[in-house]
């Protein structure tokens, strides 16, 4: 007897326009499988929740393009996420804002628009002057794989002095690849220590956010109109709960 497992196609919020030429990403698309018992039973695994490291399992068993997950932008791979939690459990999202019950629906949640010129194919880096000090740099959209790089340096030094919070310099020390044309890792880092002023660690930020390929995850709370992030909480995953 044999049995055929249904997938559908992604497309990613990226277009695929970052990744190199001949990347398996960069058509666009990825192709991921209906979750079934097996995800499942990664989704109650204890030491992955425990870990922290239960989502992205989740997400390699779901992927069928042969792709390092490590290499997926943060916003495809959110892209991902979605679909996953879609074709697993359907589109209605609830969850409580603020002390009252919200509904969503997720198969609704679009990418951002983006801006095709910002990009030069296959090249994940961009431009910047820092508005301040008028200091020239490049950077990069992080990864997934950037993503758990700082994580793991966050939790080691929370190790040695658990009053540690760096996080922030730790992640403006993965994105920017160069300062005033140098690439020298060392000097990178001492500039983003000691030389960054906060009004351009921001002005990268929210330069970085307008930029940046992504899904939508907002929504309208009953009674507002403004739009605020929607909450990735528990029943994201586990609408049981």
């Amino acid at each position: 007897m044999s049995f055929t497992l249904p997938t559908e196609i992604v497309e990613l919020p990226s277009k695929g326009l970052l990744y190199p030429e001949g990347h398996p990403l960069a058509n666009g698309e990825i192709e991921i499988k209906y979750m079934t018992a097996k995800e499942e039973d990664i989704l109650s695994n204890s030491n992955y929740i425990q870990n922290g490291t239960v989502l992205d399992k989740l997400l390699e068993s779901v992927i069928i393009t042969n792709v390092n997950m490590n290499d997926l932008l943060i916003g495809d791979k959110n892209a991902v996420m979605v679909a996953s939690r879609i074709l697993g459990y359907g589109g209605e999202y609830k969850f409580m804002y603020k002390g009252e019950e919200q509904t969503v629906d997720l198969s609704q949640v679009e990418s951002k628009p983006i801006d095709e010129t910002w990009y030069t194919r296959g090249l994940n880096e961009f431009e910047f002057t820092l508005p301040a000090t008028n200091t020239s740099i490049t950077f990069k959209l992080l990864t997934h794989g950037d993503e758990v790089s700082v994580t793991k340096e966050v939790e080691g030094l929370k190790k040695i002095n658990k009053n540690a919070s760096n996080e922030l310099t730790l992640r403006l020390k993965r994105l920017v690849t160069s300062v005033n044309g140098s690439r020298d890792t060392k000097e990178i880092r001492e500039f983003i220590d000691n030389y960054m002023l906060a009004r351009d660690s921001r002005a990268l930020r929210e330069h970085i956010r307008k930029i940046q390929p992504d899904v939508d995850l907002t929504f309208f709370p009953r009674g507002s109109e403004t739009r605020v992030d929607i909450p990735i909480g528990l029943s994201f995953f586990w609408p049981d709960i």
